[in-house]
């Protein structure tokens, strides 16, 4: 709301700031249902705090797709998409089915809101090169 240095006062300069700070929690308060991609900060053991570490979202979805020893993934859903789908959707209820897990195809999208730095692309391809070899 100010078009010049001039015109920045004290109230506008902190009418700013706590907008950027609602804005930051707004985004945190949308994850936090989440048991898993609840956070990007790991946070360093008790003697070693300042080691602590940043994983990027997108990588931590990809690693979770890509990870054979987690056959299902906690916080991604497959979403039926056909009638067959839809009834095996509704018959796993009175029967184990498994549900597809997002590696198992050949082909994955991923669409991030807000989009990707090229360093989490490189990260990505080269995640999924070697732990997925043949997926695209």
């Amino acid at each position: 709301g100010c078009d010049s240095s001039l015109n920045l006062t004290s109230q506008k300069a902190t009418d700013a700031v706590d907008n950027i700070f609602r804005s930051l929690r707004d985004i945190a308060k949308a994850r936090m249902h989440m048991k898993q991609f609840h956070s990007i900060h790991n946070a360093g053991s008790n003697t070693h705090q300042a080691s602590g570490s940043f994983s990027s979202l997108c990588i931590q979805v990809v690693e979770e797709i890509c990870n054979p020893d987690r056959p299902d993934p906690v916080d991604i859903e497959h979403m039926s998409s056909g009638l067959t789908d839809l009834l095996k959707t509704g018959f796993s209820m009175f029967m184990k089915v498994n549900r597809p897990h997002p590696g198992d195809h050949p082909l994955l999208i991923i669409f991030m809101v807000g989009g990707v730095t090229v360093s989490e692309v490189k990260i990505v391809k080269d995640l999924v090169a070697t732990r997925k070899p043949g997926t695209q």
